[in-house]
């Protein structure tokens, strides 16, 4: 790759957003005078839309339900979304870029907001783990290999 190209590659974040925000607690204010531990289940997933040639956006969804017994305590769901300048990338590099860089940077948005809707909802603070989306990316590119191949063989 020569300096040119070199120099001509670009990964600029433009905005961040928020595209949609859901909080739900259906069975409040009586789930207070339980006594429940409730089982929490955290759920990820990205999409990215062509916005002109060279700009993206990344929409981050993080869903997060809280269930006790067969009751849901509280249902949080996030998309944070982020508009991105991409130029001089090849595609491979550009779907890892979208893969992992953006929603590392999404995702501190998304963790806060989480967090500032549970706590709003009068239940104890809730902090979503760090999320290794480059382990995440490696993954959804070894099943759509491993589909490919299963799609080859099928066909012969």
């Amino acid at each position: 790759m020569s300096d040119e190209q070199q120099a001509q590659r670009q990964f600029l974040v433009q905005r961040i957003y928020t595209k949609d925000i859901s909080f739900e607690a259906p069975h409040s204010p009586a789930i207070f005078q339980e006594n429940w531990t409730p089982e929490i289940s955290v759920g990820l997933n990205s999409k990215v839309n062509e916005i002109a040639p060279g700009s993206l956006e990344l929409v981050l969804k993080v869903t997060v339900e809280a269930k006790h017994q067969d009751k849901t305590v509280f249902l949080v769901e996030v998309a944070q979304a982020g508009l991105f300048l991409v130029q001089g990338f090849a595609a491979e590099e550009l779907d890892a870029l979208m893969g992992i860089a953006a929603p590392n940077v999404l995702f501190p948005y998304a963790r806060e907001l989480v967090s500032d809707l549970v706590t709003r909802g009068t239940f104890p603070q809730f902090v979503l783990q760090p999320v290794n989306f480059e382990a995440m990316y490696a993954q959804k590119r070894q099943a759509q290999a491993a589909q490919t191949s299963e799609k080859t063989e099928n066909a012969h």
